[in-house]
């Protein structure tokens, strides 16, 4: 699925001229390939069944055509196009039928991080050459290692820029006249098994990489378990100096260890225990380096303590994790431990990751929104043991029976809403039968939340929490994950507000969504 017209594309200062492109979806990941393009000078075409309005406007403005309708079968106008290459927005599965078409007709198919490297040297550094980049994945933790990292290196002097399924594309990051030293790209499932598919001479080669941890999650999309593991190994394809890796979770062990790598890359890991030499770890509530230093068989470079990272609501297991493998990726660039420490001072998680909402009667209520699969989920109920547990929404796929018998087996009530809510209650009465359940079933929106914080309220008692850590997809009742912690915060604050005799606005955040 290439040629050698492909195969010299490696620069932004190729020969871009005139190359068919066909361009699925107009999202913003969309958007930003076709404009991309479109100054590369490609004869470029927008394949999609809807579009931003704002984007669909730009379109002819930027010099590129379109198409929209259907796509359940390959559109004529795609086929009379002939495309050289297709650039995939990353929500068309590999079962899109355009898809399965243009691998069966021998069409180069690229996602937009493969077209980002391939043109990631437009603003060089000061030395000439492109940025570095640092790629992360996992179940869960992308985007607060992404955000970490990111920061880490902003307090170490480095010019970097959290980019990637975080939200800004990196085709746009790569095209930012101002330049970075470093990239930090958060990556889906998805964006990765698009970065399988690459068979040209220069493939992404990142830096260092990390797969955080595994758990099935997207398997509607990806097809079965395997083939989503097989899509997160691909982060660690071609590192070139650090492949992090979780002592916790022996499955990103063996993806680092069958990686195909850049000699001299070394595997580095994390967990929250007493670090070997090359790991970062945890001893006596001080988080240490034993990998990026010269005497790492002897001695350990101090990064912070726990204590530190709870005055800053960071001392979650879970979030502790993501604290050690973003400074592993942050040390690798020699980011010195005292601006790793600085930068800690000042990270706060983003809204709707462990945040506590109210506390009010000895109650806490606590809004773990972004808990969008089980294994998010368990790392919440591990957190806190013993809580109102509301969960359910779009299971996507994943059976919730493993995490029903583990965490959920210890909660002092569970409040199901969602569409799938069949299946979390069969769960519990297979697993978790003593746990007393409650079930949502309002129809409108605007009820659900009102209904599970009257319920909760009957149910919790001082000193408890009130968690939710849905450990499922939003889109069957809200607009995305961040919609449904505003609701859900909105009705506690009014919940509280009716019983002190006053009324507390709720706080809002940037719109987000559910991403893979």
């Amino acid at each position: 699925m290439t040629t050698p017209r492909l195969d010299s594309l490696n620069s932004w200062r190729a020969d871009w001229a005139g190359l068919r492109v066909a361009v699925l979806g107009l999202s913003v990941t969309g958007f930003s390939a076709a404009d991309t393009l479109a100054e590369l000078g490609a004869d470029v075409l927008v394949v999609s069944e809807s579009a931003d309005p704002e984007y669909e406007r730009l379109l002819p403005v930027i010099g590129v055509r379109s198409w929209f309708g259907p796509l359940a079968s390959v559109p004529d106008q795609l086929v009379a196009f002939a495309p050289e290459v297709i650039v995939a927005s990353p929500g068309f599965a590999p079962r899109h039928p355009v898809i399965e078409w243009a691998r069966a007709s021998g069409i180069a198919v690229w996602g937009d991080i493969e077209l980002a490297w391939r043109v990631r040297d437009k603003v060089p550094r000061p030395d000439g050459s492109p940025a570095e980049w640092v790629l992360i994945t996992g179940t869960n933790g992308k985007t607060t290692t992404t955000r970490l990292a990111a920061t880490m290196l902003l307090e170490g002097g480095l010019r970097a820029a959290p980019v990637g399924n975080i939200g800004t594309p990196v085709l746009d990051a790569v095209r930012d006249p101002a330049g970075f030293d470093v990239l930090v790209v958060e990556l889906s499932s998805h964006q990765l098994w698009y970065l399988g598919l690459q068979t040209g001479p220069a493939p992404v080669s990142p830096y260092a990489s990390v797969c955080l941890n595994l758990a099935d999650d997207h398997l509607e999309w990806h097809g079965s378990a395997q083939a989503y593991r097989d899509a997160k190994a691909h982060v660690y394809d071609h590192t070139r100096v650090a492949c992090v890796y979780n002592k916790a979770d022996a499955e990103t062990r063996r993806m680092v260890e069958d990686a195909e790598v850049v000699e001299g890359a070394r595997a580095i890991g994390f967990d929250l225990g007493v670090p070997g030499p090359s790991d970062l770890g945890v001893v006596d509530g001080i988080l240490v380096d034993r990998a990026f230093l010269e005497d790492r068989r002897t001695s350990a470079l101090e990064l912070t303590t726990v204590a530190e990272l709870d005055a800053h609501g960071l001392a979650a297991p879970h979030i502790v994790a993501n604290v050690l493998a973003a400074g592993a990726l942050a040390r690798s660039l020699d980011v010195p431990p005292a601006a790793i420490r600085g930068a800690l001072q000042e990270f706060r998680l983003d809204p709707h990751r462990i945040q506590i909402v109210e506390t009010a009667d000895g109650v806490t209520w606590v809004d773990d929104s972004k808990a969008t699969n089980p294994h998010a989920a368990a790392s919440s109920l591990a957190a806190y043991p013993g809580s109102v547990w509301v969960v359910g929404g779009m299971l996507k796929g994943v059976d919730i029976s493993e995490l029903v018998a583990g965490r959920g087996a210890g909660a002092k009530a569970a409040i199901v809403i969602g569409a799938d809510r069949t299946a979390v209650v069969a769960a519990f009465s297979r697993h978790a039968p003593a746990v007393p359940l409650f079930e949502v079933d309002a129809d409108e929106t605007e009820q659900i939340m009102a209904r599970v914080v009257e319920l909760a309220a009957g149910i919790a008692r001082a000193g408890d929490v009130v968690l939710l850590a849905p450990a499922a997809a939003s889109f069957d009742q809200f607009t995305s994950y961040a919609d449904r912690g505003r609701r859900f915060a909105a009705a506690v604050r009014e919940l509280i507000g009716r019983e002190n005799g006053d009324h507390h606005d709720s706080q809002t955040d940037p719109p987000s969504a559910d991403r893979a």
